[in-house]
């Protein structure tokens, strides 16, 4: 049974691939889907769609927009949602996509360092797991395949 596994998080580094690698070695037959991991084609989409912006608070809004439904889309494919914290990046857009994981009965796995036990209690509680390493997250899901 293969499951798909929507990747919520900040998209400034290679956690991402290097999930996907652990995945891959622990033969786990997983999809991955995730948010626009290109920076500037998330930043840029709006206006790339539907035309230039008057303005860096309309192009922000067109960009979102589409960011969202492209997330609500893949989201609601998803099996399981993984949901990573870090401490380098604000995590906004990760608060926001595991709060709709939540709310829409996606099996939810945080991930998050010890450091924002405290900031992320609530959300922690009402997600199904909380781990503080990718590969712990990978053993809660290799668990569904014993």
């Amino acid at each position: 049974m293969e499951l798909t596994v929507y990747l919520a998080g900040q998209i400034h580094d290679n956690w991402r691939d290097e999930l996907k690698k652990k995945a891959e070695e622990k033969n786990l037959p997983l999809n991955f889907v995730a948010p626009q991991t290109n920076h500037d084609k998330s930043d840029a989409i709006g206006e790339d769609i539907i035309g230039k912006q008057p303005g860096k608070v309309y192009r922000d809004d067109a960009a979102s927009s589409i960011n969202n439904f492209r997330t609500e889309v893949l989201m609601k494919k998803a099996d399981i949602v993984i949901a990573l914290f870090g401490e380098q990046y604000k995590q906004w857009n990760t608060a926001m996509d595991a709060s709709a994981a939540i709310s829409l009965n996606k099996p939810t796995i945080i991930i998050r360092p010890e450091s924002l036990i405290h900031p992320l209690k609530e959300l922690s509680n009402k997600a199904n797991v909380t781990v503080e390493t990718v590969d712990q997250a990978l053993d809660v899901l290799a668990y569904i395949y014993e």
